[in-house]
């Protein structure tokens, strides 16, 4: 079974950085889709990027495209989204989330997810 830990997120002001960071433990790390979801109120939960682990593929949501980079540290089994010029639009609970193999922007591909860390972005 994969067990994620989140941290990062918190308040930040319009145009700066922050990093949203994801270890997942219990499985072969190397094999693993890693995702950040994001919930804003009164919208559906939706994929914000991801990144399979196996071949390093990344992919992004266009709002944060340029923007939005994702490293990686797997002697921790560790992913980070950085994020850099952000908008109060980027505010919302974002969410990690784990599947074992390729990636899918569907929430419903994925079984294990982290509880959740807030962004608040400030104008």
């Amino acid at each position: 079974q994969v067990d994620i830990v989140e941290s990062g997120g918190g308040s930040v002001q319009a145009g700066g950085s922050l990093t949203l960071s994801c270890t997942a433990s219990g499985y072969d790390y190397g094999s693993l889709c890693i995702a950040w979801f994001r919930q804003r109120p009164g919208n559906e939960r939706e994929g914000v990027a991801h990144v399979y682990l196996l071949t390093g593929s990344t992919y992004y949501i266009d709002s944060v495209k340029g923007r939005a980079t994702i490293s990686r540290e797997d002697a921790k089994r560790t992913a980070h989204l950085h994020m850099n010029d952000v908008k109060p639009e980027d505010s919302g609970m974002y969410y990690c989330a784990v599947r074992i193999g390729t990636c899918f922007w569907g929430r419903d591909y994925y079984s294990v997810w982290g509880h959740g860390t807030q962004v608040t972005v400030s104008s």
